[in-house]
């Protein structure tokens, strides 16, 4: 089968090969997939450096992410060949044929293609996590949304405005504000760089961010703190910038809001009842229409690099679809 394999770590993708090799074996816990879609996430872009915090040693078949048919399965394992599945494992999805953990699987949403499936399960799940599960989102609060443009970002901002929020989306690219402002429909959209608070305080009339959602880190962190309302949550995501920020503790304590560290994967592993949850409330919105993934473009497997270059250059207005064997 093909597969994008990572031979050795590197900073320029130098270690990764688009290769020929056999199909997995499958273990009594697992469900063979033949892989219709496969999302690039950028946590696929970090681990071909040895820069995420999981680190498969190589040689590895990448891709976090998945949406196919499954070819095999046990009796007991909930699924039987022919259904259409997506999810995906830390590993392995950019491949023809993928072996995936029963618990990381479940079924495609009604009405939802290969494409959008692959699409909506990491991004969807750690915005639902964050916005819902952590922060209690309720309709009509401001939510300050950062890296709007990129897969996570854009699921928090459609998320969100499904749910009756009012969103503010931020970009640090001044020629995406308009495609973002299209896809979803937000509030208002701004090009997240220097000091915004005071774009913030003339949007929402002074009341500032009820939630801030952070994928970003550095900069965008430290002026975020002065965008968030008393009372309020600011969601650390992630640090797509390169520099992990820090606070001093007096900051959150006189401006009165939280600070709330959001890691979807691990939230769902430690309660798998909230996970199961989370995973059938975005099913039914994605199968009632109210969400619908953002994808920027979809590429056979064998134009990989094309796909990781723009995520790393920051082109990328929504998700990156692989198709392997096209």
């Amino acid at each position: 089968m093909q597969a994008l394999k990572v031979q050795q770590l590197s900073s320029d993708l130098s270690g990764v090969e688009f290769v020929d090799g056999r199909a997995p074996n499958r273990s009594s816990d697992e469900v063979l997939v033949r892989v219709h879609a496969a999302s690039l996430n950028y946590p696929d872009l970090l681990m071909t450096r040895g820069e995420y915090q999981f680190k498969p040693e190589p040689p590895f078949i990448s891709g976090l992410e998945l949406a196919g048919q499954v070819i095999e399965a046990d009796p007991d394992s909930g699924f039987a060949p022919g259904d259409r599945v997506m999810g995906g494992n830390k590993i392995g999805a950019f491949a023809e044929i993928a072996s995936i953990p029963v618990r990381g699987l479940s079924p495609i949403p009604e009405g939802v293609d290969y494409a959008s499936a692959a699409a909506m399960g990491a991004a969807y799940s750690t915005a639902y996590t964050g916005l819902v599960e952590l922060c209690d989102l309720q309709a009509d609060q401001w939510v300050l949304i950062h890296g709007a443009s990129g897969g996570v970002g854009l699921a928090a901002v459609d998320l969100a405005k499904a749910l009756g929020a009012k969103v503010i989306a931020a970009t640090g690219v001044e020629a995406k504000r308009e495609k973002v402002a299209e896809l979803y429909r937000a509030d208002e959209v701004i090009l997240a760089e220097g000091r915004f608070r005071e774009q913030v305080s003339e949007t929402t009339g002074g009341a500032l961010a009820d939630i801030v959602f952070d994928p970003v880190g550095g900069d965008i962190f430290d002026e975020s703190t002065r965008c968030t309302a008393f009372g309020g949550k600011l969601v650390v995501v992630g640090f797509t910038s390169g520099r992990i920020a820090t606070v001093a503790a007096n900051i959150p304590l006189i401006k009165g809001f939280s600070i709330v560290g959001l890691r979807a994967g691990e939230y769902a592993r430690r309660f798998p009842g909230r996970g199961a949850s989370i995973t059938a409330a975005i099913a039914q919105l994605a199968s009632t229409k109210q969400i619908s993934p953002a994808i920027d473009r979809v590429l056979p497997l064998s134009r990989w690099r094309e796909g990781f270059e723009a995520m790393k250059n920051r082109e990328l207005v929504g998700k990156v679809i692989f198709e392997p064997g096209s």
